[in-house]
């Protein structure tokens, strides 16, 4: 097995440098991502922190330094350090950097040319920028919680991926990368101000012109996407497990519909909305008569766009996923291997989670050391 804690680091981001202040959620996966594809991210957290488990997969790939921000001696050195990094990643309330004084005004004095993420709900400014929330808040009030869901019944949280990881993580990073290629070409950093409810907005930028477009319906469940359509939505197999199909394509929903054996008389009835129910117990009761292994076997991989709903345990052991070896092993932990792929600077695991913290000194005499050989 690879030497992740002694390998060299490779990806397209290698060489690049960045801080990130520990905190949870979407700040600590961008990290991550950056540091897969190659960035060193070095962490700073508390003295009293507990230590990071092995266990802790967004953890991975990075080193982290004990400082208590309420020193000012542990202030300015942290300034030493961004005098030396790329980009810095915080996740606090607003202001909160501002009152430790590694505000973004401070910061540009030391380093002009640092990019400055913030990570936060609601964003830097607003009647809600200083109010508490989590992903099922964010994704609320900008409207794509009311979209998810049973007709007739609650709104159900989708995990956190669409908040903190989709609106969140995805568009810090997006954010970063963009101005850090700004700032290599003039020399000029800025602030990369990436609010989940801004992020879960854009995303919501196709669910928009549906409706404007008047092709949307305002009830859960009653829309193409949102397991409204019968051809779009998940079934029940003889032996209770589930699969989930989507042939949105006409020569696609035919395909189903003569793997499935449907009623003729239904095989027109795709956006037929008067005969979606009759579509719906046709395709269930078709489902229901063989087992999850059963349909696998007959329809998985054709073009009729099914797939088992399966368990992330399942995932593991999907042909598919190990043939792309979407899963890796990282001193006996299973980690799901760094996305996207590159196929010249292929990124990397660097290091499990969990390695003992190091003294900020290290790392200085470390940048300073390179910072030299690169003039």
């Amino acid at each position: 097995m690879e030497n992740h804690s002694s390998s060299p680091r490779r990806g397209p981001l290698a060489g690049l440098r960045i801080v990130e202040f520990a905190g949870l959620g979407p700040g600590p996966f961008a990290c991550m991502l950056l540091s897969d594809m190659g960035a060193e991210v070095v962490r700073i957290d508390r003295p009293n922190a507990p230590p990071m488990s092995p266990l802790d997969i967004v953890g991975r790939g990075r080193q982290t330094v004990l400082l208590d921000l309420k020193r000012p001696e542990a202030i300015e050195q942290v300034l030493q350090l961004l005098e030396k990094a790329d980009a810095l990643v915080e996740g606090f309330r607003p202001g909160v950097m501002e009152r430790l004084g590694l505000g973004p005004q401070i910061v540009a004095q030391h380093n002009p040319r640092l990019v400055y993420g913030r990570m936060t709900g609601w964003g830097q400014h607003g009647p809600l920028a200083q109010a508490a929330g989590h992903d099922i808040n964010y994704i609320a009030v900008a409207g794509a919680l009311a979209t998810i869901g049973a007709t007739g019944r609650g709104p159900v949280p989708p995990l956190n991926l669409v908040g903190d990881y989709g609106g969140g993580s995805l568009y810090l990073v997006s954010g970063l990368l963009a101005a850090l290629l700004h700032a290599r070409t003039t020399g000029e950093g800025q602030v990369v101000d990436a609010a989940i409810c801004d992020g879960v907005l854009s995303l919501l930028s196709n669910n928009l012109s549906h409706r404007l477009r008047g092709l949307y319906r305002g009830e859960r469940s009653g829309n193409m996407l949102d397991g409204g359509a019968p051809y779009y939505t998940t079934y029940e197999t003889a032996d209770n497990r589930h699969v989930a199909v989507g042939p949105i394509e006409p020569q696609f929903f035919s395909l189903l519909c003569q793997q499935l054996d449907l009623p003729d008389d239904l095989r027109d009835a795709q956006n037929d909305r008067a005969r979606w129910h009759l579509l719906r117990n046709a395709i269930a009761t078709a489902f229901r008569q063989r087992t999850l292994a059963e349909w696998r076997l007959r329809i998985e991989g054709s073009d009729s766009c099914f797939a088992p709903v399966l368990t992330l345990e399942e995932a593991q052991q999907h042909p598919h996923l190990q043939s792309r070896k979407s899963f890796e092993n990282v001193d006996g932990v299973t980690h799901i291997a760094p996305a996207p792929r590159f196929s010249r600077t292929p990124g990397h695991i660097q290091s499990p989670a969990g390695v003992l913290p190091v003294d900020v000194s290290v790392v200085m005499a470390r940048w300073q050391k390179n910072s030299s050989n690169q003039q």
